[in-house]
């Protein structure tokens, strides 16, 4: 019964869009409106600078290490991967949005790592900080980040639903990202500016 509601738990936990609710509640405004129209860290950071979008990645990601700590303490890893799981689809389709369309799921992807894989995050978040910082695309630096997380899962000998996790996640953050491989291969893609 505990595993259940841990996994329902990390689906609320995931759904709840940050992303809009800060925008709206800081400065009145629907971010769905702006930018790419996309409510996740990296559209608010693009609109707003960072007195929003870091707020909004730290809360982002904190879901997502609260839904797999939750599924943790509850059955282990196995529910630990499926809390984390249900939170990356709750950010993507959250129930507060009446599931339309949410974020791309990198940062809660990011905070449930964290719980499920201390290690392979860490490496994760400084392979995403140098791309990003190089390049100045978030969406690249998420792409690389999301393989390298499939390939740390399996070389650290991380137990089978955490690698199962990093090969779906990786998957998961390919097809929502679709849009922006095109941008990038086209060479359209939105270029972060650094001193926001």
């Amino acid at each position: 019964m505990k595993e259940t509601l841990a996994v329902l738990g990390g689906y609320l936990l995931g759904s709840m869009p940050f992303g809009y609710w800060v925008p709206k509640l800081v400065r009145g405004e629907d971010i769905r409106t702006k930018g790419s129209g996309n409510v996740g860290a990296s559209n608010v950071f693009r609109v707003y600078g960072r007195s929003l979008g870091i707020p909004v990645a730290l809360l982002d990601l904190a879901k997502g290490l609260a839904a797999a700590a939750l599924g943790l303490w509850a059955g282990g890893a196995l529910i630990g991967v499926l809390a984390a799981s249900a939170a990356m689809v709750g950010h993507a389709r959250p129930i507060f949005l009446r599931f339309e369309k949410g974020g791309k799921m990198v940062a809660t992807a990011g905070g449930a790592t964290l719980a499920l894989a201390p290690l392979a995050a860490v490496i994760c978040i400084a392979v995403w900080l140098v791309v990003f910082v190089l390049t100045r695309y978030a969406s690249l630096a998420s792409l690389v980040t999301a393989f390298a997380l499939a390939i740390l899962v399996v070389v650290l000998d991380y137990p089978w639903p955490i690698i199962v996790f990093g090969i779906a996640a990786m998957a998961a953050v390919i097809v929502l990202h679709r849009q922006n491989i095109s941008r990038l291969l086209g060479g359209t893609e939105h270029r972060f500016e650094l001193g926001r």
